[in-house]
């Protein structure tokens, strides 16, 4: 009951009405970003990526790149553009990459990038999702015969300068009474050139990174020992600038439209096939139901080209960096949730 004896309720039809067009001009401010136009209008999605970390972001033969993070930009590109090819890559260091995505050389930042909480709240820049859960660790000769990182007391360690690696391993070495000398180096080929060469006793970063320059960087692989020992937390995904809504919103439910697509057995091979199935889950996702991509700005097709160019999330892990590639890692925490991972995709509706 009002407290007012004059005042008249609104009616339910009213009170509805309001809040629908609440939404619409929220959702018109969050489609008023200008990065998607300027991708559009150059046909071109601008990514930046590592300067070569196989499984991730390595470049091949002529101007092709390949790997996880790659795939990343070709299935944002596809869902963009409709074609997964129009991608201009940017090789950048680890102090190179914040720099360039701050100035708009590039609209997405797709390069083994850890998630915290300085890099979130204090550069301008949205963690869009995460593509890779990683930890550090530790890569030594099989010849020091350890077995165990806290076997390394007073063993100089190369990593790379701008990287969550250095003050990991000062709070590792603190917490352990280690004494762990860091040889600091500006990128990452000089950091593990310099370990191959013997100037430190140990190299360290990203586990997924030891097991790419082991394969691809090592004399001899077989000489070489990753050690059991994770001592951080490395969610890598993408960024993007803050202040384009719309922007953020696609780039995140790109990835997550790879997830959703392994979660409900779509591939790149049958999702043509399966994208008029009678399934609501997949009638949603492939736009044959309702239409999800003009929430984003988007066709009704975003979803299924995405698929196409690169194939679900299960395929891309398992094309780079899975048992069908050279490094053969396992999938680990980077199975989906119902496979006991850590993979969960919002629901797509």
């Amino acid at each position: 009951m009002t407290d007012c004896p004059v005042c008249v309720l609104p009616s339910r039809n009213l009170l509805r009405g309001i809040l629908v067009s609440a939404l619409m001009l929220a959702a018109s401010f969050a489609h008023a970003g200008k990065v998607l136009d300027g991708i559009k209008q150059r046909g071109e999605l601008r990514c930046g990526v590592s300067t070569g970390v196989v499984g991730f972001s390595a470049p091949e033969a002529g101007s092709r790149w390949k790997g996880l993070d790659v795939d990343v930009c070709k299935a944002v590109a596809a869902a963009v553009l409709g074609k997964p090819d129009k991608v201009s890559y940017t090789p950048l260091n680890a102090q190179q990459r914040f720099a360039a995505l701050q100035s708009g050389q590039i609209d997405l930042l797709s390069r083994n990038t850890s998630w915290t909480l300085t890099r979130d709240a204090s550069l301008g820049f949205h963690f869009v999702a995460v593509t890779y859960f990683d930890g550090q660790g530790f890569l030594v000769p099989k010849k020091l015969k350890v077995t165990s990182a806290k076997q390394l007391k007073g063993a100089q360690v190369c990593v790379q300068a701008g990287t969550t690696t250095e003050k990991n391993i000062a709070d590792f070495s603190r917490r352990n009474q280690l004494n762990l000398k860091p040889v600091v180096y500006d990128t990452f080929e000089a950091a593990f050139k310099a370990f191959f060469s013997g100037r430190c006793q140990v190299y360290s970063t990203d586990a997924s990174g030891l097991a790419s320059v082991r394969n691809k960087e090592a004399p001899k692989p077989d000489d070489y020992l990753i050690l059991p020992e994770l001592i951080s937390k490395e969610a890598l995904g993408p960024m993007v600038q803050r202040g384009d809504d719309q922007w953020l919103a696609i780039v995140r439910w790109t990835v997550y439209a790879l997830l959703e697509a392994e979660e409900l057995g779509l591939t790149q091979a049958n999702i043509d096939k399966r994208k008029n199935e009678a399934d609501p889950a997949i009638q949603r996702f492939a736009g044959t139901g309702e239409d999800m991509g003009k929430l984003l700005g988007l066709d009704k097709d975003w979803a299924v080209r995405a698929v196409k160019a690169v194939g679900n999330y299960g395929e891309i892990f398992e094309r780079n960096v899975g048992q069908g590639s050279p490094l053969k890692l396992q999938r680990g925490m980077n199975k989906l949730w119902n496979q006991g991972g850590l993979m969960y995709p919002p629901p797509f509706r």
